[in-house]
C-alpha cells in the first residue's frame, strides 16, 4: 500500500478547512502523513514541505481542498503502473457554493468559458492519459522520488508553477493520469472583484510561463488574440465587418448560457453572457501583462514553516488541528 504525504500550503495563520476533513474522510489503515506549509510564497513552502515528506507520494492540496473518501485508494491504483508519476483528478464546485460561485464554476467548467482545460473543473469520462491541461494543483499527487529528482516547483512561478513542472516531468519519460472520480470540492471566488483577480492571475502565470520556459500553446494565448482583436475593433469601429466576429462570439456565449439555463433551470446562469467576455478579457491582459513583465523572479519571502499536522504514528488529526 502506498503511504501518501498530504502537503497543504497556507498563509501564516490561515484556516485550514482540509485538514478538519481528512480527519473524516481518509480510511484508518490508509499510510499518510499531513504537513502544513505556512508562508506567503506558495512554490517554495511546497517545495520544503516535499523535502521533510517521507511518504512514497507527495499529495498536493491547497487548504480549502475537500477530498473524497476514494481519493488516496484511486491515486495508489493510477500510481501501480510504474510509468506513471502524477495522478490528479477535478476541483468541482460544492452543491451548497452561493448562486454567484455556482455562476464561476460552470464559466470554468464549460468548453466555451474555459475552453481546453474544462476538465479541470468537471468530472468527465474514464481514467486517462493526459498533459497539464487536465491537472490542478489543488487536487495533485506525485511520485516522491521524481518530484526531488526534478527538483520540485520552480519558485519563481506562481501561479502556472504546476504546468512547467508538469511539461519537465512529461520531458523526463513519465506519464500523467487524470481519474475524473478522484475529484476535491473546492467554493469557488465569493466575489466578482475576487474572480476577475483570479483570471488575471492565471492569464499573468501563463504569461510568465512562456517566458520561463520559452514554449507557448496557441489555445492558451485565445485570450490574448482576443483583446488584441477587440482593441483593433474599437479603433477601426466604422469597419462594420469587422464587427463580425464578435458578433459570432457573443452569439456563441448567448448559446452557452441558455444552456446552462435549460440544463439548470436556474434564471441567473443567463448572466454567463457578461461572465464570460469578462474572463476571456481578463486573462487576456493579464496574460499580456506576465509577458510584459519579464521573467519572474523567486519571491523574496523565505520564512516558511513546516509542521508536521500528523505523522504516520499518529492515530487521529483531532489533537493536531486547533492551531488549523
Amino acid at each position: 500500500m502506498s503511504s501518501f504525504s498530504i502537503i497543504i500550503p497556507v498563509k501564516p495563520g490561515g484556516y485550514v478547512a482540509a485538514i478538519q476533513h481528512l480527519n473524516m474522510i481518509v480510511p484508518d489503515d490508509q499510510p499518510y502523513e499531513v504537513l502544513l506549509a505556512e508562508g506567503s510564497a506558495p512554490s517554495r513552502q511546497r517545495n520544503r514541505a516535499a523535502q521533510e515528506a517521507v511518504g512514497d507520494i507527495v499529495y498536493f492540496l491547497d487548504d480549502d481542498s475537500l477530498i473524497t473518501p476514494e481519493n488516496l485508494s484511486l491515486c495508489s491504483t493510477g500510481m501501480s503502473n510504474p510509468l506513471v508519476a502524477v495522478v490528479g483528478g477535478p476541483s468541482i464546485t460544492p452543491e451548497n457554493d452561493t448562486w454567484l460561485q455556482r455562476l464561476f464554476g460552470f464559466a470554468l467548467s464549460s468548453a466555451f468559458g474555459s475552453g481546453p482545460v474544462l476538465n479541470r473543473y468537471r468530472s468527465h469520462g474514464q481514467t486517462r492519459i493526459t498533459t497539464d491541461k487536465e491537472l490542478i494543483l489543488c487536487n495533485l499527487a506525485v511520485r516522491r522520488s521524481v518530484f526531488i529528482e526534478l527538483k520540485g516547483f520552480n519558485e519563481s512561478l506562481y501561479p502556472n508553477e504546476e504546468n512547467e513542472f508538469l511539461e519537465r516531468v512529461i520531458s523526463a519519460g513519465h506519464l500523467l493520469l487524470h481519474d475524473p472520480s478522484m475529484r476535491i470540492y473546492r467554493s469557488q471566488r465569493r466575489s466578482l472583484k475576487a474572480f476577475v483577480r483570479q483570471m488575471f492571475a492565471y492569464g499573468r502565470g501563463r504569461g510568465q510561463q512562456t517566458l520561463v520556459t520559452s514554449k507557448y500553446s496557441v489555445t492558451s494565448f485565445i485570450p490574448l488574440f482576443f483583446v488584441i482583436y477587440l482593441a483593433i475593433a474599437l479603433v477601426c469601429i466604422k469597419y462594420v465587418l469587422l464587427l463580425a466576429p464578435l458578433v459570432i462570439y457573443l452569439a456563441a456565449a448567448l448559446f452557452s448560457s441558455l444552456q446552462a439555463l435549460i440544463r439548470s433551470g436556474r434564471l441567473f446562469y443567463l448572466l454567463l453572457i457578461g461572465i464570460y467576455p469578462l474572463m476571456h478579457v481578463v486573462n487576456g491582459l493579464g496574460l499580456l501583462w506576465g509577458l510584459l513583465n519579464g521573467k519572474p523572479e523567486p519571491a523574496c519571502d523565505s520564512s516558511i514553516l513546516i509542521t508536521r499536522i500528523k505523522g504516520f504514528g499518529d492515530e487521529s488529526l483531532e489533537k493536531n488541528t486547533e492551531r488549523a
